[in-house]
């Protein structure tokens, strides 16, 4: 099972508090393991008494099997002819009508050329401009220097300019890891009216971040939080427990969500290279997007207001309850250890992630002294430490001293 949490988004009393829960969790599965080998004791009793009728069936579809096939030969070759110059004629038209119908819903244009991302919708009826997130490869777009940037996909763009300045292997599949809770904060944040709202966590929620080992605010059964609450937790310490109650109560459900997680990709040109199973970031093999896309994501993500300060945030404290009278304080530790970073600018917003399969990966957005802005993101670096360290490389080499692309 692949890791998915962060270590150093964990303080000792969260350290407790997970260690109490995988304890309470591994009771549990051994409960489950019990059950499910009484089950598969009743099955086995049950197949041992159905035999007999079972061996008595399949004589007697045998014996069916045997007419039908007699009743089959009997057909004459002109018959078959016949039969078979139907089927085609039929398959033939359908295919049309079935070719056609795909043409206008897949958004081709005359010429054939895939429109999605011209004018994708934007789920209120109005037609969204995907183009005012995507960044352009022009003949300045250079090869990013392997040696000062080491992860082993890398992009940097110009949020101003909507120019792509560098990049290595920016279109390749990944696993997005925990960079996937920027979508999931765009969405939310859109769905969402009132963030001071409540909503009261379930024990499938909470034990959904420690059975899959994900980072965690520490929010525990039956504890009513904010939404606000929720919208921070799922960026500042990447909390599982708040990604999925923050898509539970937008949603319904976690699956409800991602459809409309996977809609947004749509809404943004990015269907045909991104694809979601998940709010949290876990290792699917249909969960993956390029570095390219989630450049995007973080560029419509910052154009958000409500998202832009979340990201922006260094430290927060949770709203108090019950079972945590002075709140939890988390920390965005990615911005925290890069602000002292000379750059030449600052960074206004980042999330981090990890999975095995792509190892740590980040995404961060910089604004440079003179106002321009920029947008880096890293995926398959060694260690936390490396991403923050090739983020600082990048905004250095190809945002801080670089003059080729300013404000338009």
């Amino acid at each position: 099972m692949s890791r998915q949490h962060e270590d150093y988004n964990y303080t000792p009393e969260q350290r407790q508090r997970m260690a109490m829960r995988k304890k309470r969790v591994a009771l549990r599965r051994k409960k489950e393991r019990r059950k499910r080998l009484l089950f598969a004791a009743g099955i086995l009793i049950f197949l041992l008494i159905c035999i007999g009728g079972i061996s008595s069936l399949r004589k007697k579809d045998k014996n069916n099997e045997t007419d039908e096939t007699i009743q089959a030969n009997q057909m004459t070759n002109a018959e078959m002819a016949s039969a078979n110059s139907d089927a085609l004629a039929k398959n033939t038209d359908q295919l049309q009508g079935d070719n056609a119908e795909n043409g206008a819903d897949s958004g081709q244009t005359a010429d054939g050329s895939d429109a999605a991302g011209q004018g994708a919708s934007s789920g209120n009826g109005e037609a969204l401009d995907s183009s005012a997130y995507q960044f352009a490869k022009t003949d300045n777009t250079v090869g990013l220097n392997s040696a000062e940037v080491t992860s082993t996909y890398a992009l940097v763009a110009n949020a101003t300019t909507n120019q792509m300045v560098a990049q290595k292997n920016a279109y390749d599949r990944i696993n997005p890891a925990s960079m996937t809770k920027i979508l999931t904060l765009l969405v939310a944040c859109e769905n969402i009216t009132n963030p001071d709202d409540t909503f009261t966590m379930t024990l499938d929620i909470t034990d959904y971040a420690y059975v899959h080992d994900c980072s965690s605010v520490g929010f525990l059964d039956g504890e009513k939080v904010t939404v606000r609450d929720l919208l921070y937790g799922t960026i500042l310490p990447s909390g599982g427990d708040a990604a999925v109650g923050l898509a539970t109560y937008v949603a319904g459900s976690q699956e409800a969500f991602v459809d409309k997680m996977n809609q947004k990709l749509a809404d943004l040109g990015l269907s045909q290279t991104a694809h979601f199973t998940n709010c949290v970031g876990l290792y699917d093999e249909n969960h993956y997007c390029t570095i390219y896309d989630m450049a995007v994501i973080l560029n419509a993500a910052m154009k958000n207001e409500q998202c832009r300060e979340i990201l922006n945030t260094r430290t927060y404290t949770t709203s108090a309850t019950e079972q945590h009278p002075e709140g939890i304080t988390v920390s965005n530790w990615f911005l925290r250890r890069i602000e002292d970073k000379d750059m030449g600018g600052k960074i206004m917003g980042a999330k981090t992630g990890y999975v095995v399969q792509s190892g740590n990966c980040a995404a961060s957005f910089y604004e440079r002294d003179d106002g321009n802005e920029f947008i880096c993101v890293t995926a398959d670096a060694h260690s936390g430490w490396r991403a923050i360290y090739d983020h600082v490389a990048a905004y250095n080499i190809y945002a801080a001293g670089n003059t080729s692309y300013t404000k338009q």
